[in-house]
């Protein structure tokens, strides 16, 4: 049984993990809401892009609206987001295994680019080739240059590899904090993409024409849906990785109350014992002296 030294020491240093936890609970809470904002900052963007689209596709027929990136290849590339830090639960072990289940049954060679050195980590027995790690951006504004560096990166090995299947991957936050992994296929552009956007019903009763540079203008709206795509997809990342830390820090904070409660517990117990004793001790020596 540890003594009451020992019990108060073990009593300070939870009561400090406790504060520790609580200020990363606090943290955690600041940033889902954040990175959820972003989120929907996006959409509105996003949607002008997607009409952008639609109005160059009604244009011309999907067949010769994008075949620059409608190259031959047996590559696959796959950009997936993960973590940098701990204290996750299970976020990294799950998107490495959706991954895993996806791309495995896909014919060809995969190539794989990870953003959170802890996913890489998870990926790594998995076969599958990893290439270039992202360090995972830490706030909203450095979202924007780590997707310009995704994108140079896929298009330097779409030039040299012809490659042409490319998917993005990461865990999208659901209800409280809960989050599931999904993927979102980046390229190519097919005919069928091209034709469910030029199917959108538009806004207003002014349809739209695409007179003068009509190839320019396509792939300066193709260059923002990739944009746009990556960087809600690190966003909704990086809010489910919040929303599982936040998790995982109200269940220590619960553990961590049950334990302070026992050693407070043991703690009294001991104390009270000692002060029995020493009652004991006070009581029999008054008696023995009043004997004699």
């Amino acid at each position: 049984m540890d003594s009451m030294e020992a019990l108060r020491r073990k009593i300070g240093s939870a009561a400090d993990l406790q504060s520790v936890v609580r200020t990363m609970k606090a943290m955690a809470a600041s940033n889902i809401s954040q990175y959820e904002n972003a989120v929907r900052s996006i959409d509105g963007y996003d949607k002008t892009v997607r009409l952008g689209l639609a109005a160059c596709f009604r244009s011309a027929a999907p067949d010769h609206a994008a075949p620059a990136w409608q190259q031959k290849s047996t590559a696959i590339g796959a950009v997936v987001f993960g973590s940098d830090q701990g204290l996750v639960g299970q976020f990294n072990e799950t998107i490495a295994d959706f991954v895993l289940r996806t791309l495995r049954p896909m014919a060809g060679k995969k190539i794989i680019w990870t953003v959170g050195e802890r996913l890489q980590a998870s990926l790594a027995d998995t076969g599958l080739e990893l290439h270039r790690r992202f360090v995972l951006p830490h706030s909203i504004h450095s979202i924007t240059p780590l997707v310009g560096q995704i994108l140079l990166e896929v298009e330097a090995f779409r030039n040299d590899a012809g490659m042409e299947q490319v998917y993005l991957f990461h865990n999208q936050p659901q209800s409280a904090a809960a989050y599931s992994p999904v993927c979102q296929r980046l390229l190519p552009l097919d005919a069928q993409w091209q034709q469910g956007l030029a199917a959108v019903k538009w806004p207003s009763k002014n349809l739209p024409q695409v007179f003068d540079r009509r190839e320019e203008t396509l792939s300066a709206y193709v260059r923002e849906y990739f944009f746009v795509s990556l960087f809600r997809t690190c966003a909704e990342s990086l809010a489910s990785e919040n929303a599982s830390r936040l998790a995982a820090m109200q269940r220590a904070e619960e553990n961590i109350d049950s334990l302070l409660e026992d050693l407070k517990r043991n703690f009294h117990r001991q104390r009270q014992g000692s002060i029995d004793e020493e009652l004991f001790d006070l009581v029999a020596g008054f008696e023995a002296l009043n004997l004699n």
